[in-house]
């Protein structure tokens, strides 16, 4: 009997469960059995799973607190991700967690939803696609729970992140407009109430009413119940007064975020602090003690993962206060003590380089900013701001160890036989003490590094042993020379990392040249090391050599000046490098143009200066362009209309044109007289290509070395490096291609010769050549194109073999329309190419066209 009725109940149970599971019953067994199963189930699990995502994008999320901080921690990108894409898997979790609670217990029954729980899955669901910034299928979930379930306890919270979801797809209005209608209609408890005032309070910062956010945000920040949004709604309020510039106002709101303490995240206490710092200003009452102030937050150890920010308001501090040797202390503490912080990198480098900059040590100010770059995100304003002045250094450091060099040289060959036995002799001996304390400090290093493995649990054990017998020691020995020399190649002077050697000048390092001029960049033995004898060799004795160097350095030392005038404002640098220039016995291209940014630079520094150097330029140079200007300042707006830019875009057309030999003369006219202006190395471009066009190969590689190298900080003579090392190398061969085969494929070309006093005839055969064309409906095309100064061809392109190209030629000579009786060659493209590159078409001739025997 009992075996009955257990199996009995069993099957009751069983038909129990059984009709408990239908979605499809309204009773109260199957709601309580889908409620159960949702709540403590399938919601349970995507709980957990959606708490473990939100509490990784906390953890990775860094708030950035140079700006006004979000009122949510949620990094936000600009892709657009689709819900096929790899997601955050803990949301991905939550997400098919909730889609099998709404698929497997929702209980739809006659258009109402039957289980209780059925709302909360939409939720999880709507909350999972919005951190994972699938904001459309968010917003989907959130409206169908304030759509569908009109009795749910969750419709105020779902109206919340469903404005949430607003903000972020940039709907900011409607937020405020529906959160305004929850607030007049709806009664919400304590946190949703500050969450939704938090939330229109990030409505209206993106709008721009920083004094309405903030009345928000004070009101969500007295209603939550959670102690780190406290600290962060303090702090963003703190910040939105200093963007209205009410610092008191702010430094009581930053005082609410320190009063917390221990109650919220650190961070916000500590950016607290900084910010009350900085919004105070710095007096001879205050100074003392708000050094103590920082000190203590420097000295207490539970600040020590802000260092970062602490060193760097310490350092803005010494530099206020102009210590500026203790502010570069500070400034590279910060740097050091970084960690995963680009833009306060930016920010320590940014200081670091215009303090370098600010004292003319341009080339450190460089390094900084090249620094500064790397922090920087690209395509940003300061990114670019930043790399136009770095770029602008660069052209300084370039020319500035242009000068150093050539001035290093300079003066070794004017000194007298005696003073450089005297200098060098001294030189050797310093090189000599300063080889003799490394070696005695490496001996004490490698004594103190063997005595501390000594006194090691191995090095006890191999006491005794030979060296190269005992594993142990050896294997410390490698690695200890490792750390101190890294990889070295087995070799003489292996400890010499640059085998390159410098001559101190004046203070003033330049590279060793030798009698031709050329810097020395070979290996230096031991031997020569020490040797007065190599170093005497080294300096020039050919007067042409020291020449070019002066040249070299006038020219440098003009471009400085303009550059310190045009770009830096630093007219008294700019000054005396132009003065330099003069003083140097410079080239005459040089002269005047050195003499007019004088004039310039005399006259806006008031300096009686001016009124000498004006005299100057209208008594030497009567005929120049700057003397005219002077004489007759409207001549500079009548110089403007037809000024440098027009008269490049004139010789561009007739370049377009193929007027070359214009060109040429033009740009050279124009060089001449804008010399020193930024537009010269534009037309020396242009003169360079139009060479090219017309002389071939050699003449424009010769033309474009000679844009690089003189213009090698400008776009033009980059522009010309970059066609002498890319360019150059695909143009440079000559060879023919075979042209055998009468069918052979490829693109051909019909060109008929003409000398150039013979334009008349050509223009006459290409209006004929494109009648042709039209009548027999063929799609070539005609051109004129200049071969030399003498010869020029019309062409039609585009045959797609060589049969088609010998019968359109046939066909114009025999065709009682056309009559065409000049002579005419076809040819393949890459030929065509080759002759207009090279001017070598007799060889074509010679090579392809003639037949052999």
């Amino acid at each position: 009997m009992k075996l009955y009725f257990k199996f009995v109940l069993s099957a009751v149970l069983g038909i129990v469960v059984f009709n408990a599971c239908s979605t499809k019953k309204d009773a109260l067994i199957n709601r309580n059995w889908h409620a159960l199963n949702t709540k403590y189930n399938t919601l349970y699990n995507g709980n957990i799973a959606f708490e473990e995502g939100r509490e990784t994008l906390n953890d990775s999320y860094q708030d950035d607190y140079w700006e006004i901080l979000p009122i949510e921690r949620l990094e936000v990108t600009d892709e657009i991700k689709l819900d096929s894409e790899n997601n955050n898997p803990n949301f991905v979790i939550a997400e098919e967690k909730a889609t099998k609670a709404i698929q497997k217990h929702s209980m739809d029954i006659k258009d109402v939803e039957r289980n209780p729980q059925t709302d909360e899955a939409f939720l999880l669901l709507g909350k999972a696609r919005y951190f994972d910034q699938r904001y459309i299928p968010a917003l989907e979930s959130f409206n169908y729970i304030l759509r569908k379930y009109e009795e749910s306890d969750k419709l105020n919270e779902a109206t919340i992140w469903r404005e949430k979801v607003n903000i972020r797809l940039e709907n900011e209005e409607l937020a405020i407009k529906n959160l305004k209608t929850l607030f007049k209609y709806e009664t919400l408890r304590n946190q949703e109430y500050a969450d939704a005032r938090a939330v229109m309070a990030q409505a209206y910062i993106n709008l721009k009413a920083p004094d309405t956010a903030i009345h928000q945000l004070k009101i969500a920040s007295t209603y939550t119940n959670k102690n780190a949004e406290k600290g962060r709604y303090y702090f963003i309020i703190g910040q939105l007064y200093n963007q209205l510039e009410h610092k008191d106002s702010a430094n009581y709101a930053f005082d609410k975020v320190i009063a917390l303490n221990r109650k919220s995240p650190r961070v916000y206490m500590i950016n607290a602090h900084l910010q009350k710092i900085k919004n105070t200003e710095v007096t001879e009452e205050n100074e003392e003690e708000l050094l103590d102030y920082l000190t203590d937050l420097e000295e207490n150890r539970e600040n020590r993962p802000f260092l970062d920010k602490i060193y760097r308001q310490i350092a803005e501090y010494h530099l206020n206060n102009k210590s500026d040797s203790l502010a570069l202390v500070y400034f590279n503490k910060s740097l050091r003590a970084t960690q995963n912080e680009p833009k306060l990198n930016a920010f320590n480098y940014t200081d670091l380089a215009e303090h370098h900059f600010d004292k003319n040590e341009y080339k450190t100010a460089g390094a900084y900013y090249d620094s500064v770059l790397t922090n920087l995100p690209e395509n940003t304003r300061t990114y670019r701001s930043i790399k136009k002045k770095l770029d602008n250094l660069e052209d300084v450091i370039s020319y500035e160890e242009v000068v150093q060099y050539t001035d290093s040289v300079i003066n070794l060959y004017n000194m007298p036989k005696e003073k450089q036995t005297a200098y060098f002799e001294e030189y050797i001996a310093e090189i000599k003490r300063k080889d003799e304390e490394a070696a005695k400090k490496e001996t004490e290093r490698q004594n103190a590094g063997i005595a501390a493995f000594a006194e090691t649990k191995g090095g006890k054990a191999n006491k005794g042993k030979f060296y190269f017998y005992n594993i142990t020691s050896l294997g410390y020995g490698k690695t200890d020379f490792r750390n101190n020399w890294g990889e070295r190649v087995l070799e003489d002077n292996w400890r010499w990392s640059n085998k390159s050697i410098t001559i101190p000048v004046d203070g003033i390092e330049g590279e060793i040249v030798s009698t031709t001029g050329t810097a020395t960049t070979g290996e230096i033995t031991e031997e020569q090391k020490y040797s007065l004898d190599f170093y005497l060799d080294k300096i020039p004795t050919d007067i042409a050599v020291i020449d070019s160097l002066k040249t070299e350095r006038n020219f440098a030392n003009y471009q400085l000046g303009l550059i310190y005038k045009e770009k830096f404002k630093e007219n008294l640098l700019a000054a005396g490098k132009l003065e330099r220039v003069l003083e140097s016995n410079p080239e005459e291209r040089l002269v005047l143009p050195s003499k007019y940014n004088l004039y310039k630079i005399y006259e806006e520094s008031g300096s009686n200066l001016a009124s000498g150097m004006k005299d100057n330029i209208i008594k030497n140079h009567p005929d120049s362009r700057y003397a005219e200007i002077l004489l007759n300042p409207q001549a500079l707006l009548e110089d403007n209309i037809g000024g440098p830019d027009d008269k490049y875009a004139q010789l561009y057309k007739l370049y377009q044109n193929q007027e070359f030999l214009q060109v040429i003369t033009g740009a050279e006219e124009n060089i001449n007289t804008y010399t020193g202006d930024e537009i010269v190395p534009k037309f020396e471009m242009l003169k360079a290509n139009a060479i090219g066009r017309l002389n071939g190969y050699t003449d424009f590689k010769e033309a474009l070395n000679y844009v690089a190298l003189n213009y090698p900080n400008n776009p033009e003579g980059k522009k010309a490096q970059q066609m002498v090392d890319e360019q150059l190398p695909k143009l440079e061969p000559k060879e023919f291609k075979l042209e055998t085969g009468a069918t052979n494929s490829g693109n051909w070309k019909v060109v008929f010769p003409f000398k150039r006093r013979d334009n008349e005839k050509a223009k006459a055969l290409m209006e004929l050549l494109k009648k042709s064309i039209t009548d027999l409906r063929y799609s070539n095309v005609v051109s004129k194109d200049i071969y030399n100064l003498e010869n020029q061809f019309v062409v039609v392109h585009g045959f797609s073999t060589k049969d088609r190209a010998l019968g359109y030629a046939e066909l114009l000579k025999n065709n009682k329309d056309y009559k065409v009786a000049y002579e005419n060659f076809v040819i393949l493209s890459s030929n065509y190419k080759t002759i207009q590159v090279h001017k070598n078409l007799e060889e074509y001739k010679e090579q392809v066209l003639t037949p052999k025997p």
